[in-house]
């Protein structure tokens, strides 16, 4: 029950609030200016005394990924670089971030490329490679370069018609091989002016995803399809067909020596397919298994794990 001084706070407050409604309003803010890029920086914290302080070696982090797609290894920093798609785009847009892995899957940088959005635009990475001092990064339709330096934005150049731009190989003068996973199932290529082009079209592309060079300068391309790996001339011919133990790879790994690895997100397994030789599994049982990477320091493979938010490695013989 109401007492009467409650009755007259109430009817105060609402002439307080009408009164309040009936102020013109105020001018909006000025917009924020805009701020330059910035990367993120390896783990550490600033203490109360003001202290940037440095994790200290003895510690070790793991973790650091959301929805972790495919990764590549930058030998300079010998760090493995990893796109995280982060959240779904109709949830959030321009989320995607690229963590920096040491090779023992510890976190070197949660947030490099990512750590503000200044600057940024990285809506859901996919594929990834590196070129020279530049990495390269299919975002929806998108191709994307950043310094692999500084973490800086450098160009973009979107793909028309392309709907999934999935697996990425690049050429050391900057020329780029992109797939587009659904439909229309192509690989483009981007010139090193930014100029685009269908490099192949339809069958035998079936899915395509996983793209990587090899040693001759050739473009070798895993369907998720079918358990076909092509390789095609700079041309665009196809002049090899092999076959993976298991089909539904995702990502594709040439050696120097000519060895090729597939990961099969179908299957969770990793086939080896030696130069003459018949495909052979490796690995088995790794959930999701996207697009790999090859750690030549180290020698192993690093596979993201697209939900379960991880990388798996596998160390080679």
């Amino acid at each position: 029950m109401l007492t009467k001084s409650h009755a007259l706070s109430g009817i105060a407050l609402l002439f307080t609030a009408g009164a309040a409604l009936a102020q013109p309003a105020a001018p909006p803010a000025a917009p924020a200016a805009p701020q330059p890029f910035r990367a993120g920086t390896p783990l550490s914290q600033t203490n109360e005394a003001g202290q940037l302080m440095t994790m200290s070696s003895n510690v070790k982090v793991y973790g650091s990924f959301n929805f972790a797609e495919s990764c590549t290894y930058d030998p300079t920093r010998n760090v493995i670089v990893a796109m995280n798609a982060a959240n779904p785009q109709a949830l959030a847009q321009n989320d995607g971030f690229v963590s920096l892995i040491n090779p023992d899957g510890s976190v070197h940088t949660s947030k490099w490329i990512g750590a503000t959005r200044d600057g940024l635009t990285l809506n859901h990475p996919l594929g990834s490679a590196i070129a020279g001092n530049t990495l390269y990064v299919a975002d929806i339709n998108t191709i994307r370069s950043f310094d692999l330096a500084t973490g800086a934005p450098r160009r973009a150049v979107e793909i028309p018609g392309a709907t999934i731009l999935n697996g990425i190989a690049a050429t050391a003068d900057g020329t780029v091989y992109v797939s587009n996973t659904r439909e229309p199932e192509r690989i483009y290529k981007i010139a090193p002016n930014g100029t685009v082009s269908t490099f192949v079209d339809g069958a035998p592309l079936a899915l395509p995803n996983g793209v990587a060079m090899d040693p001759q300068g050739n473009i070798v391309v895993v369907n998720i399809g079918t358990k076909d790996v092509l390789t095609f001339d700079p041309a665009g011919k196809l002049i090899r067909t092999e076959q993976a133990a298991e089909a539904g790879n995702d990502g594709v790994v040439v050696l120097a020596n000519g060895t090729k690895y597939t990961s099969s997100v179908r299957f969770g397994s990793v086939s080896r397919i030696r130069p003459g030789m018949p495909a052979e599994v490796i690995a088995t049982g790794i959930p999701s298994a996207a697009s790999m990477c090859y750690d030549s320091k180290q020698n192993q493979l690093v596979i993201p794990m697209n939900p379960h938010n991880a990388l798996a490695f596998i160390r080679l013989q």
